[in-house]
């Protein structure tokens, strides 16, 4: 559970090798979280990275453990393990997520399939069993990686969009259905974030880091908030755009 101070103690992250994953880890674990769980298909960059965790001064208990977000059969033992094996989760993120490449998904639905069941249906499939989780312990977080791609489908990007769409509003749905168990979700809603999933691809305006979206993220845990957008500007920028008439909209060079 949360020290005295209300800082978070544990933290498991789906999707532990993500650079927001990370670096919000980084974060929490500067600010005395002691246990750290890091879920995901890469071993090896997973085991980096609970090495060079367990360097920093604060030396926390970092565990991995595997997590395929398309394996959707394993995700009720992946959970019930998890917790079993750590009670009184403080906080749990959900980093997973694939971009994909929208020229090819948008002509082939094998590939637009592959994004929509990696960021909508295995969020979903492993979301339900941590709520019920949390549930039953009577408190944590659940922060959920959105993004500004869901707010308005854009021709660029409208199949990773329509799954984060898809992954909001659930998420949403979520969070009120937990309303007076003690558990409560974030929902982070960043832009584009210079990271590894976006290498190579040319930054758009009002873009961020992992470590802006993991100040947004932590100061959301802190401040009890229900949503967050990284940056905080982004938030009246999508409310313009988001009720542009479609005739117009669909002439912006996005």
């Amino acid at each position: 559970m949360k020290d005295a101070l209300g800082a978070v103690q544990s933290v498991l992250v789906v999707g532990g090798g993500s650079d927001i994953g990370l670096a919000t880890v980084r974060k929490l674990v500067d600010r005395r979280c002691r246990t750290v769980v890091l879920a995901g298909r890469d071993r090896e960059g997973l085991e980096a990275a609970a090495k060079e965790l367990r360097a920093r001064p604060e030396a926390p208990v970092v565990d991995v453990v595997h997590f395929d977000a398309n394996d959707v059969a394993s995700h009720q033992r992946f959970v019930d393990e998890v917790f079993d094996a750590h009670p009184d989760l403080d906080l749990t993120l959900i980093a997973f997520g694939v971009l994909g490449q929208q020229p090819e998904a948008e002509r082939d639905a094998g590939k637009a399939l592959q994004i929509v069941t990696t960021n909508y249906v295995g969020a979903v499939s492993v979301m339900i069993p941590i709520a019920n989780r949390l549930r039953e312990q009577g408190h944590g977080t659940l922060v959920v990686l959105s993004s500004v791609a869901g707010e308005r489908a854009r021709r660029s990007n409208f199949v990773y969009g329509s799954s984060k769409a898809g992954l909001d509003a659930f998420s949403q749905g979520l969070a009120d259905s937990l309303v007076g168990s003690g558990a409560n979700v974030l929902v982070v809603r960043p832009g584009f974030v210079r990271s590894k999933m976006t290498e190579g691809l040319k930054p758009a305006p009002m873009s961020t880091t992992p470590d802006g979206v993991a100040d947004a993220i932590t100061a959301g845990i802190a401040s009890g908030a229900t949503t967050v957008w990284a940056p905080g500007a982004l938030r009246w920028f999508m409310a313009v755009l988001r009720h542009l008439p479609r005739v117009v909209f669909r002439r912006l060079p996005i």
